[in-house]
């Protein structure tokens, strides 16, 4: 079974629908799976060095106050925490995505998505370190156990914005509003960070036919 999924680094459901189809597939052993992870910006235009907090973030961008976006953090946190996840929104740093989405390429070719995909979402909603500035990105890379000069290369070359935008415009295509979104055996999408069981009986019912 094939299983492609948008999504972004900076988007918490992400996080937790990653962590809801990871727990599905633990009550499925007998299913092979090949996860891929594309890349999707929440925000294509964000900076790369803010001067506001995530409070002050989602509060500009949805027009709303501090306190509605506090609220909004402290309901993710629960949300979070749930599935075993321990959000730190406090230290968390707003910035453009972008060379995010161009490590996790760049790991796809040496057999290390999903590894830097996990580490990426832990670095940004949990360890509070700077994705957007490629020396943090390289550091994560290097833990993950890849080539630290090739991928300072990479993301100082640009060598994958190809692939970021040939993976949004994929997602425009298909009709994608939001993310995350799961697409199985290139026909059967599955949009937001769904509950544990209707994952298995998803992707029960598509191994059957």
């Amino acid at each position: 079974m094939n299983i492609e999924i948008w999504s972004d680094v900076a988007c918490p459901f992400c996080y937790i629908g990653k962590r809801h189809l990871e727990q599905a597939l633990e009550q499925l052993p007998d299913l092979e799976v090949d996860i891929t992870w594309k890349s999707f910006e929440l925000d294509p235009n964000a900076p790369i060095d803010s001067d506001l907090d995530i409070y002050d973030t989602l509060a500009k961008k949805y027009g709303r106050d501090r306190d509605w976006a506090q609220q909004m953090n402290a309901n993710m946190v629960n949300m979070a925490s749930n599935v075993g996840l321990e959000f730190d929104m406090d230290s968390l740093i707003p910035t453009n995505t972008f060379n995010a989405h161009q490590l996790i390429h760049l790991a796809k070719e040496v057999g290390k998505q999903n590894e830097m995909k996990e580490a990426l979402l832990s670095a940004y909603f949990s360890e509070g370190k700077h994705v957007g500035k490629t020396d943090a990105l390289v550091e994560i890379a290097e833990n993950v156990g890849m080539d630290v000069q090739k991928a300072r290369q990479a993301l100082e070359d640009n060598s994958y914005s190809n692939n970021v935008v040939k993976d949004v415009e994929e997602a425009h295509s298909l009709g994608v509003q939001g993310v995350p979104f799961f697409y199985i055996n290139g026909k059967y999408g599955l949009s937001g960070a769904q509950p544990v069981e209707v994952f298995v009986e998803a992707l029960s019912k598509i191994a059957s036919e």
